[in-house]
């Protein structure tokens, strides 16, 4: 069974009823953001919760040791070379002792949970991707999503997958999909998929109930919150870029997990790298809305 390790500052205030939000670590490492805008990010998203008096709980593998939150000065390990781990990589990562395993979404919302943290913020989730029906390539982020009683806030799934039926697959599994103060689904750079969301709510209560009253008490909710307007990428250059990227990629037989890498990595250049000031907006709004869950929840 997972036992993460919590830190002392996350350990008191879980004791304590105070909120939580947990943090992948993905992002923060060289697999996620590059240098320093990680380090931007991580200073952000933390920023935006702690000054509502939320306490962050950053996830990680370190040592061979399942993390939820870190010790003072160890920010920095974070920041650096990483292995990437998913929920299924959790035991291995453990057993082999990595040194740094940087969390993705399934990893993050199963730590959070086995810590009896309730709300897991990120930039976007993983999701069925084109051509699933046949590949069978779907992410371990849903599964994940469906089995942990949390709540993950995010800007949607990433924009390359199949959004449609990544929504169907949510609804399959039960996961309710939520869009905050908002009728579609974002997707990740910019506001609107085009797909509406199933309910829209307006306030952190609302979350906080619809996490309270699921009738199956394994699985989380997903809460999506647009990119801020200011902040949101030209919908029709990032759906050209999206079309050369994906036909790309089919040409050079990148396939799996080194699609997200591959996709992202010809967003960042095609759009000179304003993707990266829209991730980090992003990532801190979701810290932001995230907090207020988790102080609703608190209540």
């Amino acid at each position: 069974m997972l036992n993460p390790v919590v830190s002392t500052e996350v350990s008191a205030a879980l004791a304590a009823g105070q909120p939580v939000v947990a943090l992948e670590s993905t992002i923060f490492s060289n697999l996620g953001l590059p240098d320093p805008a990680n380090a931007e990010a991580l200073e952000r998203c933390g920023h935006a919760i702690r000054r509502r008096g939320v306490v962050p709980a950053v996830t990680a593998v370190l040592d061979g040791v399942a993390r939820v939150g870190l010790e003072p000065g160890e920010e920095q390990r974070i920041l650096g070379p990483a292995r990437k781990v998913a929920e299924r990589d959790m035991a291995v990562a453990m057993a082999q002792n990595w040194d740094f395993g940087a969390t993705t979404v399934s990893a993050s919302v199963a730590l959070a949970a086995s810590a009896g943290v309730e709300v897991f913020a990120t930039g976007g989730i993983g999701g069925v991707h084109r051509g699933a029906e046949l590949t069978g390539d779907i992410s371990a982020d849903l599964d994940a999503l469906a089995h942990h009683p949390v709540v993950t806030v995010c800007a949607g799934a990433k924009a390359f997958l199949d959004l449609a039926r990544t929504l169907e697959y949510l609804e399959t599994v039960g996961v309710p999909v939520l869009g905050w103060r908002h009728d579609h689904l974002p997707a990740f750079y910019t506001r609107s998929s085009g797909l509406a969301v199933p309910h829209r709510v307006e306030t952190a209560d609302e979350v906080a109930a619809v996490l309270r009253g699921r009738s199956r008490a394994h699985t989380g909710v997903l809460l999506t919150v647009p990119i801020p307007a200011a902040d949101e990428l030209d919908v029709a250059e990032l759906d050209a870029v999206l079309t050369r990227a994906l036909e790309d990629g089919d040409r050079e037989g990148i396939v799996g997990a080194a699609v997200t890498p591959f996709v992202l990595g010809r967003i960042a250049a095609a759009t000179e790298g304003r993707s990266i000031p829209a991730n980090l907006a992003l990532a801190e709004h979701n810290a932001e809305v995230a907090s207020e869950v988790a102080i609703a929840l608190s209540r």
